[in-house]
């Protein structure tokens, strides 16, 4: 079976962070045979605080993204907010994201898929995996090249995500490709004094009970340093720990 494996940094910090991890990920991929997409956002634009780093906005952000591909021969992915951003975006990714919080926004998942390019959708955390046949319709509507969907945990009271893993094939109804998002699914949202926390512990029995239940993709954001990440710091996984964690997945 193919699988779908994302893995990058949570925002784009520098140039040299996106090389080091490009580097990583595409010596990887000729290891393992794995086609590993990049990704990393151009811009954080639901960070929890105003004083928190967002990246470098869409226009240095997408030719960063562009020097990664012609570099490295990776494909790309990254998150919109925004249906203006669509276009750009599409001209430079080969999938378009959805952040979780945007999954019903009916502009945006239109903008996405009129770009024809594959659109990853993240499911809500206060959806059911079930539910997410309706932001589906939307993008396959709007001309999709492909839908996928992300699972990423629900809210369980406040400052805190449980997964379902249930959704995993509740969602595979819908679309071929579902997706583990192994690191966000850690987070403890808002719970760390105006910024996101999270334990990285977790992110490898994530991945592997995604796995039991049928998931067909998986998601990585990973960082050399992660305690010294811009955004998402304390679930990031180490850059040195995903090659391992990706031979066991495809064992």
């Amino acid at each position: 079976m193919e699988h779908t494996i994302i893995a990058g940094p949570c925002v784009i910090e520098s140039a040299e962070l996106l090389d080091t991890v490009a580097a990583k990920l595409a010596d990887i991929n000729r290891r393992l045979g794995t086609d590993i997409i990049f990704k990393a956002s151009f811009d954080k634009a639901n960070r929890t605080s105003l004083k928190s780093f967002r990246g470098p906005g869409i226009d240095h952000g997408l030719l960063m993204l562009n020097d990664v591909k012609s570099k490295y021969g990776l494909r790309l992915i990254t998150d919109i907010h925004e249906s203006w951003q669509a276009a750009p975006a599409g001209e430079v990714v080969d999938v378009l994201q959805i952040p979780a919080f945007l999954c019903r926004q009916t502009d945006l998942l239109l903008a996405a898929a009129h770009t024809g390019k594959i659109v990853n959708i993240k499911k809500a955390q206060f959806l059911s995996g079930r539910d997410m046949r309706y932001p589906v319709e939307k993008a396959r509507d709007g001309g999709a090249s492909d839908v996928w969907l992300t699972e990423r945990g629900n809210m369980m009271g406040y400052n805190n995500l449980v997964v379902d893993f249930r959704n995993i094939p509740d969602m595979l109804e819908l679309v071929p490709t579902v997706i583990m998002d192994c690191t966000h699914s850690v987070q403890r949202p808002g719970g760390a004094e105006g910024k996101t926390g999270g334990d990285r512990r977790f992110v490898p029995q994530m991945a592997l009970a995604a796995k039991a239940f049928g998931a067909t993709g998986w998601f990585f954001e990973v960082h050399p340093n992660p305690d010294q990440g811009l955004s998402d710091a304390a679930n990031m996984l180490e850059l040195d720990k995903l090659e391992a964690l990706v031979e066991r997945i495809m064992e």
